[in-house]
């Protein structure tokens, strides 16, 4: 019994040395529930309409500029011809994402404005339902954003393969940086595009990877044979 007391006060004596370990395990509670809210509260359909324009707009800024100058390069291999198509390529491709981008998603913000429309008009107007409409219509697309994200990207993705095909002379090493630094900034991109819209990263990086990469072989190969079977290969 004497054996048992000691214990029992000894165990008592143990909690009563740790007063802050409920305290400590309130406060990891509340930090978890604040990380819990704050993820709950992100809203990640309303992210995806600029994520979509501005990966999409990456994606097709680096794999179209970087295809088209190895289109040309295939046929000529001066470095200023593959420059100028790059360039060109890069200002049409922006202004051609960033115009269409408008339009689209215009279109849609008006019929997603005339459906909110016809409800409200064939319903009772109580105040109940227009609050609900006016919180949808927070969550409409926003083209000036959509077509602003999606340029901007385009020009920082068409950005890659130009750079880093002006400073090298030498036409096979030129290609193989351009391939090399167009297949990292691939993968960036897929890695920086599954992180915000918590998308399996491996599966997104492979996916922009090998879509680059079919885009860059086609173009060259059909490109080449093109000017090979036309009498227009210049090697120049």
């Amino acid at each position: 019994m004497a054996v048992g007391t000691i214990c029992d006060s000894e165990s008592l004596n143990h909690v009563a040395t740790n007063p802050n370990l409920p305290k400590e395990i309130d406060e990891k509670k509340i930090q978890v529930t604040e990380n819990n809210n704050h993820n709950t509260d992100i809203n990640y359909w309303q992210r995806a309409q600029w994520l979509r324009a501005a990966v999409l707009g990456a994606n097709d800024g680096l794999v179209s500029v970087a295809s088209l100058m190895m289109g040309v390069g295939a046929v000529k291999k001066d470095i200023t011809a593959m420059l100028v198509a790059g360039f060109a390529g890069l200002v049409a491709g922006a202004c051609g994402m960033g115009i269409g981008e408008f339009v689209s998603v215009y279109t849609q913000y008006e019929v997603e404005v005339g459906q909110m429309m016809r409800e409200i008009g064939t319903s009772d107007r109580s105040e109940k339902k227009l609050e609900n409409e006016l919180e949808k219509r927070k969550s409409l697309p926003n083209p000036m954003q959509a077509a602003s994200a999606s340029a901007f990207s385009f020009s920082i993705g068409g950005l890659v393969p130009l750079l880093c095909g002006s400073f090298i002379s030498d036409y096979k090493i030129r290609l193989i940086v351009m391939v090399a630094i167009s297949s990292f900034a691939l993968v960036v991109f897929g890695r920086v595009g599954a992180e915000l819209g918590k998308t399996p990263k491996l599966k997104t990086s492979i996916r922009f990877l090998l879509g680059g990469w079919m885009a860059m072989a086609i173009t060259f190969g059909l490109t080449k044979l093109l000017a090979h079977c036309s009498g227009l290969d210049l090697d120049i």
